[in-house]
């Protein structure tokens, strides 16, 4: 192991969670066995992305409360929450609950910005208030004075036969310290430290302008530098890198053909910032768990952070994702330094 790296203290994994459209069921119930097996793995977390008007998670929070009674260790998280798509107040009430129901393993990841496709949603999700909605930091802020304790109403006390409390209600006092923030800019990973949360990073961040040449890693590592001298925990501060990663050790020949051809048809949108936005996308690592541990230390990045919710390719079946789960837990991890507990 690189002497410039930190043993990797918790290891996670983040799916998508696919059904058809015909069988809702059967998909979300896989998403579900896949966290179960998770657990039985010793995987520290386990992550849903969210998904709307697609086939593919619409409500994490719904499915967390499910999978929050299938088990009983295991971090369950979401990344991320558009919360252009959420009212705060609502998302706080929802997220108390089965943080209450899970005994405090909620991680919920969120991110600002306009819902995707907005002209096309706009009028079915805020007819009224299209053109007024805040869909900046401000949003995340509600979310969080809501989540830790601050009053939403004032008013408080009894009417009748009700008692109506000034502030969300379950209140659960550990949920404000383990909100994330999902960010690829320096400005959103300077402004989630300033506000105490927890950084999530992925596989997309952005180039800061025309004249940055800096690859990936580079302007990956200089985002969790600025999220951590702005944090109040200082170089404590929690974050979580979440790039794609397939080992192949246990892997049929035909698994490992696909691997790579997933990997091979991804990789020239890693070579240069895409689109007006300047996004750059990290490679996709495919290979052994000792090939990819090597090139994981080789990473600026990741020799900053000790925790990681390793991305399942979206469009694999169950059979890989049990194969690719079992080698994280049992050779990658290791070659990294975890083991099982060890982030308890």
């Amino acid at each position: 192991m690189s002497s410039t790296s930190r043993p990797l203290r918790k290891l996670g994994f983040l799916t998508i969670g696919l059904f058809d459209g015909d069988d809702p069921g059967r998909g979300h119930e896989t998403t579900l066995e896949i966290i179960e097996l998770g657990e039985r793995l010793g995987f520290d977390s386990a992550w849903v992305r969210h998904r709307h008007l697609q086939y593919g998670i619409s409500s994490p929070v719904a499915v967390l409360a499910a999978a929050s009674q299938r088990t009983r260790r295991i971090e369950l998280g979401t990344a991320v929450i558009p919360l252009g798509w959420e009212n705060p107040l609502r998302l706080a009430e929802d997220l108390a609950t089965v943080d209450v129901l899970s005994g405090g393993r909620l991680n919920p990841g969120v991110s600002v910005g306009p819902p995707m496709h907005y002209e096309q949603v706009r009028e079915a999700l805020y007819p009224d208030t299209s053109d007024t909605e805040d869909f900046g930091y401000e949003r995340v802020r509600r979310l969080l004075d809501f989540v830790r304790g601050e009053s939403a109403t004032d008013f408080s006390g009894v009417e009748g036969f009700e008692v109506f409390s000034d502030v969300v209600q379950p209140h659960s006092p550990g949920l404000g310290r383990r909100l994330w923030y999902g960010g690829g800019s320096r400005a959103s990973a300077r402004w989630a430290g300033e506000h105490g949360m927890n950084f999530l990073t992925s596989s997309v961040v952005k180039a800061e302008g025309p004249e940055d040449t800096r690859d990936f890693a580079e302007i990956q590592h200089s985002q969790v530098r600025a999220f951590r001298a702005a944090h109040p925990d200082g170089a404590a501060a929690r974050v979580s890198q979440g790039l794609v990663v397939i080992p192949t050790d246990s892997a049929s020949p035909r698994q490992r053909e696909k691997y790579e051809e997933f990997a091979a048809k991804r990789l020239p949108r890693t070579t240069s910032p895409q689109g007006p936005a300047r996004l750059l996308f990290a490679p996709d690592l495919v290979g052994s768990s000792q090939e990819i541990a090597e090139r994981l230390h080789a990473h600026a990045a990741f020799r900053e952070i000790d925790e990681v919710a390793f991305a399942l390719p979206f469009t694999f079946g169950h059979e890989d994702y049990v194969q690719i789960l079992t080698d994280m837990a049992t050779k990658l991890g290791p070659a990294l330094g975890w083991r099982p507990g060890a982030g308890v």
